[in-house]
């Protein structure tokens, strides 16, 4: 199954809420193979209040959050009765499929937002020892024990109190010995 890019809609103002509890509850349903990114797509802007200027973060799409995942009736379920969220854009009726934003619209809106969809280089293998970078592991070193590279994401064998735990990492949060 292909994963695709949705818009979902929210109570305005619930955004940055809504993208919280998503994340929540993607990871305690165990549907992380399923619901991938959840974006509120902002922008920077420059106010100028009694002369001082001042970097503020606009909503480009107030009551509205994207969210990256493969359509099942399991992620549907997740993101439809996410805590905030009113529904999908793009669904007909209540047993339609939403329609997927074009590659395009995704790519224009991430670009707008300083996202661009990267694709990571993958110089890692199986095996390879890694330092973590970033996160509750970072210093840490271990052993690649399994690689993904259309998530971008690997899992690191890392030994703690003299167990060896696996721990999922993005690319960007190890680096080569």
């Amino acid at each position: 199954m292909e994963k695709n890019w949705y818009v979902v809609h929210t109570y305005s103002g619930y955004e940055n809420k809504v993208k919280a509890n998503l994340e929540k509850r993607v990871e305690s349903m165990g549907m992380q193979d399923k619901i991938f990114r959840v974006v509120v797509p902002e922008e920077e802007e420059t106010d100028l209040k009694n002369g001082k200027k001042k970097v503020v973060k606009k909503k480009v799409f107030p009551g509205y959050v994207l969210v990256e995942l493969i359509m099942t009736d399991d992620s549907w379920y997740v993101v439809r009765n996410t805590p905030g969220v009113t529904g999908f854009v793009g669904s007909a009726g209540s047993g339609s499929k939403p329609t997927p934003l074009l590659q395009d619209e995704i790519n224009f809106i991430l670009k707008r937002m300083g996202m661009d969809e990267k694709r990571v280089d993958m110089d890692y293998e199986l095996g390879e020892t890694v330092t973590i970078k970033e996160g509750p592991f970072a210093s840490y070193t271990g052993t690649i024990e399994e690689l993904d590279a259309d998530k971008a994401k690997l899992k690191v064998l890392v030994n703690m109190f003299g167990r060896d735990t696996k721990v999922e990492l993005d690319f960007s949060q190890v680096e080569k010995l």
